[in-house]
């Protein structure tokens, strides 16, 4: 299952992974499902989605 992110802005964004680097594309294609023990957080900027490791 593909992890989709919908930011304040309305765009959708799915994740992807290229070894340990995690980044958020347009694109649903090779998406990844959330790992366990990270949150995503928005730039209140620019809408942009990020990962971060949640707080335990």
């Amino acid at each position: 299952m593909v992890y989709e992110h919908t930011n304040s802005k309305g765009k959708k964004y799915y994740l992807h992974a290229r070894g340990k680097l995690f980044y958020f594309s347009k694109d649903p294609k090779d998406g990844i499902d959330m790992p366990k023990g990270y949150i995503v957080v928005e730039n209140s900027t620019t809408g942009l989605p990020m990962m971060k490791k949640a707080n335990k």
